[in-house]
Order: C-alpha cells, then sequence, then structure tokens
C-alpha cells in the first residue's frame, strides 16, 4: 500500500481570473489526490495529500495542462505533514500581500460560450452576458483582491439556483467562474430613444438597437470597456452624421466585422488585404482593432478612413458583439464613445447626459464598469503586429524589470495618448490607455485609474516619475501629491522604454523621433539621436531646427510648418493659403515662434507643401496622409551632415524643399522621396556616429515610427550597413509606451527633486 505524501505548493504569475483554481480542483480529482486550494493576493496556495506518483504527475500538470489564459510561474513546492483530507475543495479565498497579485485583463467570449449563445436548447441562448472560468470581463468589474465574486461589481447579483448549481460543481466549466450571470439572475439591457418607450428586456432591447441601426441611426452601445458609438458603415449618409455630430471630420473610424464563414474572416477578407499575421491577430483572444490595407470598392464608404490606405478592423470579442454584428450581418463602425480624445465613457446616466447630442439611441446594461478599457489597436510593421494602442484584452500589461526597485514608483506618461504605470520590485504595469488629458473629466478618470491601481496592488508608491516638460498636466498634477518627484525627458523614456522592453544592457543608439517633446535645451525636441542606456542617454544626433510660427496650432495646422521650413531656407510658397504678412514679422522677432527639431512637424511641412494635408483635424493626419500616397523604391535626396556647436551630429533638411515644391512632379513621387531621404538620413546619422563611438545596436522608438514605410526602410537602410536593430514589439512606440519608459528611466538613476 501506498503511503500518503503531503506537499504545500505555490504559484505565482497570472493565475487568477483564468479559471486556475476550478482546474487544480480538476486535475486533483482526476490524480485522486486530496486536499484544497484558494487564492492568496495574487497567488494560488494548494495543499495536497496522496500517493507520491500522483503529486508528482500532478505538480507536473500543473503548468503543462493550465487553462489557455493562465501564465502560471514555476511552483514553489515544499514537502509538509499529512492531516488526513478525504476529498479536495476550493477554500475561500485569504487576504495578504496584493503586491505578488496579476490583474488579469477583460477577455472575449470564448468557443464553448459561443456554442451555447447559438443554441435555442441552452438556457443562456442569445444571453448577452454569458461567460465561463475562460472568457468575459475581469479588469473593468474587480474591487479589490482577492478575486472573487463579493469583490466585483457582480456582488450585486444575486445568483439563481442554477447557476449556484454551475458555481458549486468542480466538474462545470462554470466553477468558480466569477462573473457568472444568466437571464434569469444576470445582467439585462435596456433601449432608450428619445420619443420611444424604455425597453427593459433583453430580446426587445436588442432588437429595437438593430432596427435603429438599419434605419441609419447612430446607436451609443455599452461593452466591456465602454461605450462604443454604432451605426451602418456602409451608409454614407449615416457616418456623415457621426463625424459631423461627434466633430471628427477625418480621423478613421474602427469597424466590427461579423464572424463569418469557417475561419470567421469571410466578410473582413471582402473589406480588405489580409496578411496571414493579421488574420491570426484578429481572431487571436485579443480580438483588437487591426489596421489593414482597403480592398477597393468595398462595402464600406469611403468616409469611414478618408484618403488612407488602410481600415481598422475587429472582430467581436463579447457576446453582446457577436450578437449585434450578426444580428445586423454587415459591417458596423464602432468608434469609442468619447469626446475631443478623452477616455471612454462607461456609465450609462453620463452617456446620455454627454452623448445626447450624438447618439440616436441607447443600448445600456446594468452590470457597472469600474473603469475604462478601450479597445487595443495593432498594426504591422516589419513583418510584425506592433501594438499603437494597449486596451482591453491586453492591458493591464504586466512586464519583469530588468533590474530590482529599491522603492515603488507610480510613472504618469505623458499628456497625449496617457498611460500610466506602477513598478515594484521586479515588475512593471502598465493600465490601459487613457486619452488626452486636458479636461475636467479626462483628469478625474486619469486619478481614478491610478488610485485604483495602487489599491488592487496595495501599493503606496514612494516617489512619482512624471514629464520634465513643466507645463504638463500629468507634471503639475504630480507635483501637487506631496511626494518626491522624478521628472523624466520625453525623448529618454522614448529611448529607456525600448531598452527596457529588450533588456539591452550597455550602449544602445536610439532614434527618438516624434511629434514634440521638451528638451533639455529648453526647446521642443522631435528628430534626437540619443547614445547610452537607461539613466545615461547623451544627445549625439538631431535634425536642423526650425521656428513653429504660432506655436501650438502649427500641429494643427501643417501650412506654418511648411512656411517656416521654406522662410528658413530662404524659398516662396506661392501656394500658401492663408495671408502671411503679420506671421512673418512675428516668426522674425521670434514672437511665439518656439524652435523644433521635430520630426513629426517636418513630416506635416511636406504634407503642406506636396498638397496632401494643409489641415489637421487630428494627431497625425498630415503625416498618415502622406503615407497613404507614398511608396518604397525611390532614390534618396541625401541631406548634408554637419557638427553643430554642442557637438551634436545634424541632418539638413534643405537639400529637399526644391523638390517638395516641384508641382510638376507627382504628389506620390514627391511623398515616396521624402520618406527615402529620412531613412537614409537615419542610416547616415548611425553610419556617423558608430564611427566615433563603435556602437553598433541601433533602435527605433517614438510616435514617427508607427510610419511603416519609414521604419521598414531606415531598417533595410541600418541592416545594410551591419547594425543590429530594434524595434518596439509588446510596448508601444508612441506616447503610449512613455510611462513604461519614465519607470525604466527612473530605476536607473533620475534625479529625486521636490
Amino acid at each position: 500500500m501506498n503511503s500518503v505524501l503531503a506537499r504545500h505548493i505555490i504559484i505565482t504569475g497570472r493565475v487568477q481570473g483564468v479559471g486556475f483554481r476550478p482546474f487544480v480542483s480538476r486535475l486533483a480529482h482526476e490524480f485522486g489526490l486530496a486536499g484544497w486550494v484558494r487564492n492568496r493576493s495574487g497567488q494560488v496556495e494548494i495543499h495536497v495529500e496522496g500517493a507520491d506518483h500522483a503529486i508528482t504527475a500532478f505538480s507536473r500538470d500543473l503548468l503543462n495542462r493550465a487553462p489557455p489564459l493562465a501564465q502560471p510561474d514555476c511552483p514553489q513546492v515544499t514537502e509538509t505533514v499529512p492531516l488526513g483530507f478525504s476529498g479536495f475543495t476550493i477554500a475561500c479565498s485569504e487576504a495578504g500581500d496584493n503586491a505578488d497579485a496579476h490583474i488579469p485583463p477583460d477577455y472575449f467570449v470564448c468557443d464553448d460560450c459561443l456554442a451555447e449563445l447559438h443554441s435555442p436548447a441552452e438556457r443562456r441562448h442569445r444571453y448577452p452576458f454569458i461567460n465561463c472560468t475562460q472568457c468575459g470581463p475581469r479588469y473593468t468589474l474587480i474591487d479589490r483582491l482577492p478575486y472573487d465574486r463579493p469583490n466585483t461589481v457582480m456582488a450585486d447579483f444575486t445568483l439563481c439556483p442554477d447557476c449556484q448549481a454551475e458555481y458549486g460543481n468542480p466538474n462545470d466549466r462554470r466553477y468558480h467562474a466569477q462573473p457568472l450571470a444568466c437571464p434569469s439572475c444576470g445582467p439585462t439591457l435596456s433601449f432608450q430613444r428619445p420619443g420611444y418607450p424604455e425597453l427593459s428586456c433583453n430580446g426587445a432591447a436588442l432588437t429595437a438597437c438593430l432596427d435603429g441601426l438599419r434605419e441609419g441611426l447612430i446607436i451609443a452601445v455599452k461593452g466591456v470597456g465602454g461605450y462604443h458609438l454604432m451605426c451602418d458603415a456602409s451608409n454614407p449618409s449615416s457616418v456623415r452624421r457621426l463625424r459631423e455630430r461627434k466633430r471628427r471630420p477625418h480621423k478613421p473610424l474602427a469597424v466590427l466585422v461579423p464572424w463569418c464563414g469557417a475561419d470567421g474572416l469571410a466578410l473582413a477578407g471582402q473589406l480588405a488585404e489580409l496578411e496571414e499575421t493579421e488574420k491570426q491577430l484578429l481572431r487571436s483572444p485579443l480580438r483588437p482593432i487591426v489596421l489593414v490595407k482597403k480592398r477597393l470598392n468595398s462595402l464600406l464608404t469611403e468616409a469611414i478612413a478618408p484618403d488612407l490606405g488602410e481600415v481598422g478592423l475587429m472582430l467581436p470579442h463579447s457576446p453582446l458583439h457577436h450578437l449585434l454584428a450578426d444580428g445586423f450581418g454587415a459591417p458596423l463602425v464602432a468608434t469609442s464613445a468619447n469626446l475631443s480624445g478623452e477616455p471612454v465613457l462607461i456609465d450609462n446616466d453620463e452617456v446620455d447626459a454627454r452623448l445626447g447630442q450624438i447618439a440616436d439611441g441607447f443600448l445600456h446594461h446594468n452590470r457597472p464598469i469600474r473603469r475604462p478599457a478601450d479597445d487595443s489597436v495593432y498594426r504591422r510593421i516589419v513583418a510584425k503586429l506592433r501594438p499603437l494602442r494597449l486596451g482591453r484584452g491586453v492591458a493591464p500589461l504586466e512586464r519583469k524589470l530588468p533590474f530590482w526597485l529599491e522603492r515603488p514608483l507610480l510613472a504618469v506618461g505623458a499628456d497625449l495618448k496617457n498611460t500610466v504605470a506602477l513598478g515594484f520590485r521586479d515588475r512593471v504595469v502598465v493600465a490601459p490607455h487613457l486619452g488626452d488629458l486636458g479636461s475636467a473629466r479626462s483628469e478625474d478618470v486619469f486619478g481614478q485609474v491610478i488610485g485604483d491601481l495602487l489599491r488592487l496592488y496595495d501599493i503606496n508608491p514612494q516617489a512619482i516619475v512624471c514629464d520634465a516638460h513643466p507645463d504638463y498636466h500629468t507634471h503639475r498634477w504630480a507635483k501637487g501629491q506631496g511626494l518626491p518627484v522624478i521628472p523624466v525627458f520625453h525623448h529618454h523614456a522614448h529611448a529607456s522604454a525600448l531598452a527596457g522592453e529588450h533588456g539591452l544592457a550597455g550602449p544602445l543608439l536610439v532614434f527618438t523621433w516624434d511629434g514634440t517633446g521638451y528638451g533639455q535645451d529648453g526647446t521642443v525636441w522631435g528628430g534626437e539621436a540619443l547614445l547610452g542606456t537607461p539613466g545615461g542617454w547623451q544627445r549625439v544626433g538631431s535634425l536642423r531646427p526650425f521656428y513653429l510660427p504660432g506655436g501650438d496650432k502649427a500641429s494643427r495646422e501643417p501650412w506654418r510648418c511648411a512656411l517656416s521650413v521654406c522662410w528658413e531656407q530662404g524659398l516662396s510658397w506661392p501656394d500658401c493659403p492663408p495671408e502671411t504678412t503679420l506671421l512673418r514679422r512675428a516668426w522674425e522677432r521670434r514672437i511665439n515662434c518656439p524652435a523644433t527639431s521635430s520630426a513629426g512637424r517636418l513630416f506635416d511641412a511636406a504634407a503642406a507643401l506636396i498638397g496632401v494635408a494643409r489641415q489637421s483635424t487630428y494627431e497625425g493626419h498630415a503625416a498618415m496622409r502622406l503615407e497613404a500616397i507614398s511608396g518604397a523604391g525611390f532614390n534618396p535626396i541625401p541631406l548634408p551632415l554637419a557638427e553643430n556647436s554642442a557637438g551634436v551630429l545634424i541632418s539638413d533638411w534643405g537639400p529637399l524643399l526644391p523638390f517638395l515644391l516641384d508641382a510638376e512632379t507627382s504628389p506620390s513621387e514627391r511623398g515616396s522621396v521624402f520618406h527615402a531621404t529620412l531613412a537614409q538620413a537615419i542610416a547616415a546619422q548611425a553610419q556617423a556616429i558608430r564611427e566615433r563611438c563603435g556602437v553598433s545596436r541601433v533602435g527605433l522608438s517614438g510616435g514617427v515610427f508607427q510610419n511603416r514605410l519609414l521604419t521598414e526602410q531606415a531598417l533595410a537602410a541600418l541592416a545594410n550597413l551591419g547594425f543590429e536593430v530594434y524595434l518596439h514589439e509588446n510596448i508601444p512606440t508612441g506616447d503610449g509606451g512613455i510611462s513604461f519608459g519614465q519607470i525604466i528611466e527612473a530605476g536607473t538613476g533620475s534625479t529625486v527633486v521636490k
């Protein structure tokens, strides 16, 4: 007879909110073992008793057969004394140190639940909130840890006897599924349309919403992490009204596509030319928006992404989105329901008040959303899908730090495309994309998300890391918290984000190209080459500076950038749209004309000179239109490279201007040569710096490298010179990665100031 042994097992990693305890229970029953499993803060704790061979197999399969959404670390196993348990149970969770917690993002609806959703024989047939241990909302409904139903918004929904039986049955896939619900006991939909009775039945509300969409109405739909504004993506009138009401004349709109065909992509493939990696990501559990190449003459109205070659598609991620997309049977606009770049709206009453002049109807539900999680966005660059925005399905994003933090740090990111990050021990957690700061609501949500992050992880930061720009909202907020503040220069954070993501030690040359960032000399940087390591960057390269007439207005009016570079070069621009006599005087006297080395503003100037965009209605508008008309395979114009008085190598864009002004050459060719020239300028700077310093590793970071054409040509030119080149893979290259970079930079030696 085999003797009974006992083991105490601790498992860390992402093991909460992913069905890990039910999995452990089923595994223990399979091997005939007794004991218990429970959550303890961010860990799963197991006591198991039985035969030696059974415990060995059980311990092995804890990793080998872990649930698909789990990311367990290697178990810590210690011998202990058998206590004579007769069965295996899931014990009540214990509170403890939440710093060990791993908060899961919100998950898509799994195949098993989707099959039930469409089966008339199932009691959750067409129930918009179906879920199990392998799917459903997480981050947006957690109130506190450990992750148990009483600690979520679902505490207000008492389980019916049928759901309670599933919840308590170790052999059921809904065993301890915390968001568990059904039509008898769970959340419900309601539909409101001014002038019509409110409908509070799931089926009736869904039918009314679909009827409204078919009529051409704009409907605000409450999802998992916030509301979408939806309308028929093939109806030019509906899309035009949405743009007019939202005051969003040109910015591309995301499109929700029904799951069609064996692989789900039958309709998506009619709208876009999909690469294999794009297909995989569209179908993946992340279910992000993926930017893909448009097909000509598709169902989509041109107003979805005007003057661009790509469109953002996503497949349904929640049961409600499946029901809507399937019921409509055609593409739907599904753009974030917000105003002026603010965080996506999440509250029913607030949506009614703030979107009353935009939406014709409202599909609400009564499951609260605790904090926003906008859709994630990816784009294929150099054969890989790279994040432009971290959101639902991806964030909170957790990363191991390449060092151990002596004290917890809170990083508050940039003012645009804001994310916040929490660094502690050897971990960093990046919260989902919030949006642009500057409005009262944006700053309220910013403060709430920070408070929630600190409370959920039970971390009290000992310093706050912020952008060095003294006028940033994040900088002023940090200064008002009564904690030590670590200011980090914007482009240092970009460079450190890249070094930290790849765990690189030793010298690295990083081109940090973006729109604007506060520089060490007090000017507006944006076309920099930084050499060094986190905590020790040195500016060694840049672009020829010019002055921005009207200051911040130049980012919204690219013609100002075009005019400035022409004035700098002593050239006239006959096609300049407005009268500029007074502006010229201000420029000559440097009145409200800050100096900049911004690559982003240089893109704006080129777009205006070529004639593709003289006004910008959203960030990156001019550059995106310029990329859309351009292609590869064109010869660059050599740019002079000279050292300035500070020893920084400066690439002079002056020789480009006559070519950009040449109306005899097509806009496409001019745009293509512009891209090729800047890519070659990067390679030329890298080569010159290598001759001085011997550096062989180059990185590209900053919002300009969201541009596929520039990035791929720059990488090819650098590789031809024998450089080892690094790009972002999991952290956004734009300002969404700044908070992560701030943690990396501050964790390696920035100065603390009061």
